[in-house]
């Protein structure tokens, strides 16, 4: 069984990241669950959304406290959210971000990697400069990372369940598929498996 915890602000859809994913496994013939937590339901605030994916049924039926993996959608809550909170030791993260975050450390014993997703979303029309729509590019990131579900199922799920600017979220997570920056575990250094 894969556990997934995505990490975002409301307003970035994170939620919708889940169910797409969600959606994009099913129609690889995994069995799914996905659902989120809500704190504050503003804009702006953090929002947690879980996606639990296997080949068995699946009959837990709680929340996902040891994660095999996290998806941060917006970098400054790796400064005010414990993101790695109960991550499994060799799990991956999966940033927003341009570059590297400054402090590596307290993501030692993790694999790392990062795409910038609001650059993606803004060349692609999604959201504005200010407020970029970046779900579809995180999850296209996030099947490169996982090696799964193929990027076809993605693109399949966003034209089923995005009515809005369909062809640019097919695109936004294609480019992130292609651009995303993979790293080996971090530890004393940081070995790149591909770029």
């Amino acid at each position: 069984m894969h556990e997934i915890r995505f990490h975002g602000r409301g307003g970035q859809g994170t939620v919708v990241a889940s169910i797409l994913l969600a959606k994009a496994f099913f129609k690889s013939g995994y069995y799914v669950q996905t659902f989120p937590l809500f704190g504050v339901e503003r804009r702006g605030a953090p929002v947690e959304s879980y996606l639990r994916l296997d080949k068995e049924k699946i009959l837990v039926r709680s929340n996902i406290y040891t994660p095999d993996h996290i998806v941060v959608q917006d970098m400054k809550l790796i400064h005010s959210v414990d993101v790695t909170k109960g991550l499994k030791p060799g799990g991956s993260i999966l940033i927003n971000s341009r570059n590297l975050p400054d402090d590596i450390e307290p993501f030692s014993g993790f694999r790392l990697a990062f795409v910038d997703a609001d650059h993606i979303a803004t060349i692609n029309g999604l959201g504005t400069r200010t407020h970029p729509i970046i779900n579809t590019a995180m999850i296209g990131a996030f099947a490169r990372v996982l090696e799964m579900p193929p990027l076809d199922m993605i693109a399949a799920a966003i034209k089923n369940d995005i009515h809005i600017k369909a062809k640019q979220n097919v695109s936004a997570a294609q480019q992130a598929y292609e651009e995303v920056n993979i790293y080996g575990m971090v530890g004393n250094s940081i070995a790149s498996e591909h770029c």
